[in-house]
């Protein structure tokens, strides 16, 4: 099931964040596009097991969620923070 807090999902910098199994959307499906992570393989870190190969994708939402742009990162930190520049330069170039 989705992540929600308190009835709607999770939001950065005003856009969902939406977890299903190893999958995590983020951005507004009324845009041209959104980012999609897809945890490939997880890593143990203090007890928990946290992701680690990450394929990040940018999906276009206007032509049936088409791959505009791709990547390979290690660490969830390093690939949300790749995925949102780029989103942020695709809706701007968009609008």
């Amino acid at each position: 099931m989705a992540d929600k807090v308190n009835g709607s999902y999770l939001e950065y910098k005003g856009r969902p964040l939406v977890r299903e199994g190893n999958f995590i959307y983020y951005g507004n499906m009324d845009d041209d596009y959104v980012l999609l992570f897809t945890v490939m393989t997880t890593t143990e870190f203090m007890g928990h097991e946290v992701p680690d190969m990450i394929v990040v994708q940018i999906l276009s939402t206007k032509e049936n969620m088409k791959i505009v742009k791709q990547d390979v990162t290690r660490g969830f930190y390093d690939a949300f923070d790749k995925g949102v520049i780029w989103l942020e330069r695709y809706v701007a170039d968009a609008e």
